[in-house]
């Protein structure tokens, strides 16, 4: 891997250790007056402009990439993701890694990110590992008019229930507000293209950790973000830029 932005001095492919990419991912702190949460976004593209492969992101990613997609993880409070993402790509609770433990103490963090899944219907499978076995408990994030069937059974299943919206469906901003309450405020999202559509949309994203990858897939696969358009783009700075074997490791914050 090497740094392309900012600067370009380190010409020479070398594995990064994990604290350094921990450095370079480190969530921003807060200045005087600003919001005490942060939202990233961490998602792959193909250079054609798909998100996935045969419904996964796993055929165009790579090991570089998972790397980050750990470190990601390791950093964050809380990981953010739709309920088809959870149900397609087999989302299991984020485990404690070693590597990462001293980091996350001293940040005052627990052992691992809480998994928060983004569901209007709640039609989760309330059995897998990711409700009855997490390290720390799952979040369901729904609206208040959700089924009360459903609202039981996750939280039969252990799974804490928050409530993010008046209606049925999840409102983004009391869903960052909600989270930050709990005490989540380094927060992270995984996807998938309809979930981080609806923060695009709601303008509440802060930042896009996009890998591009080197690979052309063509057919209809979604893009990284669905859903209804934003009236006026919105423009976000690139942070940094990093590279390894043509994979591309972008970071870009709202601007």
């Amino acid at each position: 891997m090497r740094r392309l932005f900012p600067g370009a001095d380190e010409a020479e492919d070398r594995e990064w250790g994990l604290a350094e990419l921990a450095e370079a991912y480190a969530y921003p702190e807060p200045g005087p007056g600003e919001p005490a949460a942060w939202l990233r976004a961490n998602m792959v593209s193909t250079l054609d402009g798909a998100a996935q492969h045969d419904g996964r992101s796993q055929p165009i990613s790579s090991a570089t990439d998972m790397r980050v997609f750990g470190t990601l993880r390791a950093l964050a409070d809380v990981v953010v993701v739709g309920a088809e993402t959870v149900r397609q790509e087999g989302y299991r609770p984020a485990r404690a890694r070693a590597e990462f433990a001293a980091m996350r103490q001293a940040a005052g963090q627990g052992p691992a990110p809480a998994i928060a899944v983004v569901s209007a219907s709640l039609d989760l499978d309330f059995s897998l590992p990711l409700f009855t076995s997490p390290l720390v408990p799952t979040l369901v994030l729904t609206g208040a008019a959700a089924a009360p069937d459903r609202v039981a059974a996750a939280g039969k299943a252990g799974a804490q229930v928050v409530i993010a919206g008046d209606g049925v469906g999840v409102e983004p901003a009391r869903a960052v507000r909600e989270l930050a309450g709990l005490g989540h405020t380094r927060l992270l999202t995984e996807g998938g293209p309809r979930l981080l559509g609806q923060l695009v949309a709601a303008g509440v994203l802060d930042e896009l950790c996009l890998t591009v990858s080197p690979m052309l897939t063509a057919g209809d696969a979604q893009r990284i973000a669905g859903g209804p358009g934003v009236a006026v783009p919105q423009q976000f700075a690139l942070v940094s830029l990093l590279e390894e074997s043509g994979f591309l490791f972008s970071r870009y914050r709202r601007s």
